[in-house]
């Protein structure tokens, strides 16, 4: 803007400083031309009244001045001049000035030389003899005016120049130091011409404006940074050429992308045939879904297309974890082939011994040892049923079941009262190092979960081993530990131990009784209490299962 300004003042200063010039030389021209017409005038009177009286002698005596006298007869000779040779010269008689004097009296002309560096006034008058006087000036033209002139005229044309140039770059920037000195801050506060004041407010309304604007969206690109940061799914945008334009740490992770290849198209990221299908048919502009297997664990791949004016623009790109649900499918169609098989085998029993009775092949004798069959294998199956009830009460009723505050030592006594009969069948001695612990839950599931840990820990016990409970407390939680001598379990087996009618070692397992339901209803009854079940096992020296609960302080008083 300065810059601007100042080559504005400039030029307006040239401008006038050659107008101004232009304008002075054609004074000054048409001023001497005036003063020199007058003087000739003067002169020729004077003259014209000597050469009457003294003729020609009046003229050889006047002095040699820069006005050349010429009398020159009514023929057109030359009679006298005071510059050339009269007898050199030529007949004047045709000339302008000497034709219009003998035709009025009185005659005038210009001329300018071939250089256009002089010109000449020529006055001619007639005398009474019928003889015409001229008088001759030379003098300088505009435009030798003008070229006698330049060195001077240059001169001062610079130091104008110089000048103006000085005073245009102080007024340029005496214009602009009111708006480099405002404060964008608070421009209406700003001290400037009056006629600024108007475009500074609304500026400041402006500025307000576009402020609004950038918190807003700062907010939005805040809230939308910290939603897709902290999603565990997987987000990715795409343009039309599936290069990656912003994704969000869940996808990183997921796909496991370098930064090698973070920045460029989307099909580097993955290089799977059903990935690349998926996100090929959405830049094709249709929806669509496909399951992608990363890091042993499953995800659902949802792309779907950008519209702008029935135009794709772009995709977005959805991670699902989908491991659990896809767990979840496979174990409910273990659990229903298990629970097929599982009640298939008692029935199958029961039904056999049943039809060897009705068609009357069992001896008298033989039918209580018959009879006690059916009844051992019809217990199997209600305690299998019972298992699969609580298992079922479990799934449906978590987190909706009445919670009391109960005392974890009275449970675990009761449970080992309950299980002498069987710890003695099985030669097994149980143990217990318990105190008062008050745990908020449901006292049947409580007690079902200690039997199951300590029915299985006699049964898969040693010959003359032995059961320790223990209940050890601090001020945040509660731990019981359920302890054997027993056979063990493998290392590979013990993350699946928890799964529904999973049995360790199964040919082996078909010697000891058992639903394989024990702790999956432990585990679900450890999340229904908030509680953490672990295990430590050694084969053929035993295993250690604890149950951490969490102490509900305020909740229950001890």
């Amino acid at each position: 803007m300065t810059k601007r300004i100042f080559r504005s003042i400039f030029y307006v200063s040239l401008l006038l400083i050659v107008s101004f010039s232009l304008v002075l030389l054609a004074f000054l021209s048409e001023y001497t031309e005036n003063a020199q017409q007058k003087a000739i005038n003067l002169e020729i009177t004077y003259l014209q009244k000597g050469v009457e009286m003294q003729g020609i002698a009046y003229l050889q005596q006047l002095p040699k001045n820069q006005q050349r006298i010429t009398w020159i007869a009514s023929d057109g000779s030359v009679l006298f001049d005071s510059v050339a040779d009269v007898g050199n010269m030529e007949n004047h008689l045709q000339r302008e000035e000497v034709q219009e004097a003998l035709q009025t009296g009185r005659g005038e002309s210009s001329r300018i030389s071939k250089t256009l560096a002089e010109k000449t006034e020529n006055v001619a008058i007639r005398l009474q003899d019928g003889s015409v006087l001229r008088v001759s000036e030379t003098t300088w033209s505009a435009g030798s005016i003008l070229l006698s002139m330049m060195q001077p005229f240059a001169i001062l044309l610079a130091l104008a120049l110089v000048l103006a140039g000085v005073l245009a770059s102080k007024t340029s920037k005496n214009i602009t130091k009111p708006l480099e000195n405002v404060d964008l801050e608070y421009p209406e506060q700003a001290e400037v011409y009056d006629e600024l004041s108007p475009f500074l407010r609304r500026i400041a309304v402006q500025k307000k404006l576009i402020a609004k604007q950038i918190r807003e969206q700062q907010q939005r690109q805040q809230e939308f940074y910290t939603i897709t940061t902290n999603m565990q799914e997987g987000l990715l945008v795409l343009d039309i050429k599936g290069d990656v334009l912003s994704c969000n740490d869940g996808a990183i992770q997921i796909l496991n992308v370098t930064k090698e290849i973070e920045k460029q198209n989307v099909y580097a990221w993955n290089r799977s045939t059903s990935f690349r299908q998926c996100i090929g048919q959405a830049l094709a502009g249709k929806h669509s879904e496909t399951m992608l297997e990363q890091n042993n664990r499953i995800y659902k791949v949802l792309a779907n297309p950008v519209l702008e004016d029935t135009l794709v623009a772009g995709v977005v790109v959805l991670l699902f974890d989908h491991t659990e649900k896809a767990d979840g499918e496979r174990l409910r169609r273990e659990f229903t082939a298990n629970v097929s098989h599982e009640l298939k085998t008692p029935l199958t029993s029961i039904s056999g011994f049943a039809e060897i009775m009705k068609n009357g092949m069992v001896q008298p004798e033989d039918i209580p040892h018959f009879a006690n069959n059916i009844y051992t294998e019809a217990q199997k199956l209600i305690a299998m049923i019972q298992d699969i009830i609580q298992l079922s009460k479990l799934d449906e009723t978590e987190g909706c079941m009445d919670m009391k505050c109960v005392d974890l030592a009275n449970i675990v006594t009761n449970v080992c009262k309950r299980l002498e009969e069987t710890a003695k069948k099985q030669n097994v001695t149980i143990q217990s190092k318990i105190e008062k612990a008050i745990v908020k839950g449901v006292p049947s599931i409580l007690e079902e979960m200690v039997y199951n840990l300590c029915d299985n820990a006699i049964r898969y016990n040693q010959k003359y081993g032995s059961v320790t409970i223990t209940i050890t407390q601090t001020e945040t939680e509660i731990k019981l530990f359920v302890e054997d001598t027993g056979i063990g379990i493998p290392m590979e087996e013990q993350d699946r131990i928890f799964e529904r009618f999973y049995r360790v070692s199964r040919s082996r397992s078909k010697e000891i009784d058992g639903t394989g339901l024990g702790l999956s209803i432990v585990k679900h009854g450890a999340i229904l209490h908030k509680a953490m079940v672990s295990i430590e096992s050694t084969c053929g020296k035993g295993s250690k299962f604890c149950i951490v609960f969490p102490k509900m302080m305020g909740e229950c008083f001890v």
